[in-house]
């Protein structure tokens, strides 16, 4: 797919719908793909990491989850049609799925949340396919023993959709080192997503998400664990809008 440059990476600027069809295309190609989405903490990672930025540029999609990235991208002239976070994206693939048959893998969280996520889709769409749910111990991508077995869960169960929730920049290095080793069609880095479709955290209403303040009712539900994210390590993106303006 066609990308566009955004300050230091390359984004595909599409909208929801066409996102889910680009999805839906990749898994009927059978080709192995893999879907990240940055925000402002990932555009932050990527300047700091190259290998992070080597993952996320060679996506095979990556989608603007965030209002600030929307608005630098306006301002720098090539405005990105609309913002698609993992937590919008997920919901929507799992309604396709439960009417389109295909069948999804969810991978992170704390132990029992990927479950508790399945029981709350299926009630939601009784006819969706979860095959599998598992939750990593800490510290399981160092442990050559725990990448084969859940590699090899997951190719047992042959997902359509794997949907990794580990947080950035774990789970899109998880996935670029150990894509070719599992079978599934499609993976979608999720971050918080499983704790948000099992209903442990609430999203941000709507009105706070269409105005970019998402990031500050997080902000209230876990001011502690997001406080130097947030005020630190994400305000260091001025600098980086004048740096990459052309």
């Amino acid at each position: 797919m066609k990308k566009q440059t955004l300050l230091n990476t390359y984004v595909n600027n599409i909208t929801m719908s066409q996102a889910i069809e680009s999805i839906e295309n990749m898994i009927a190609s059978e080709k192995k793909s893999y879907v990240v989405a940055i925000n402002v903490d990932v555009v932050m990672k990527i300047e700091n990491d190259p290998y992070l930025k080597q993952i996320v540029d060679e996506a095979d999609m990556v989608l603007v989850d965030g209002k600030p990235l929307i608005w630098i991208s306006k301002f720098h002239g090539n405005k990105v049609k609309e913002k698609i976070s993992g937590s919008d994206l997920v919901p929507e693939l799992c309604k396709i799925s439960a009417e389109k048959g295909y069948k999804i893998f969810i991978i992170g969280g704390k132990e029992g949340i990927a479950k508790k996520a399945k029981k709350t889709l299926k009630i939601k769409y009784p006819n969706i396919q979860i095959v599998g749910t598992y939750a990593p111990p800490m510290g399981f991508e160092n442990n050559p023993q725990e990448l084969d077995k859940i590699n090899n869960m997951i190719s047992k169960a042959g997902p359509d959709l794997l949907i990794a929730c580990f947080g950035c920049p774990k789970q899109e290095k998880w996935i670029y080192e150990n894509i070719s080793k599992y079978n599934a069609k499609v993976t979608v880095c999720a971050g918080a997503t499983v704790d948000f479709l099992a209903g442990n955290v609430k999203r941000a209403p709507k009105w706070m998400s269409d105005h970019g303040l998402e990031w500050f009712y997080r902000f209230l539900q876990e001011p502690r664990r997001m406080f130097k994210r947030y005020f630190i390590d994400d305000m260091k993106i001025i600098k980086l809008i004048w740096k990459y303006k052309k």
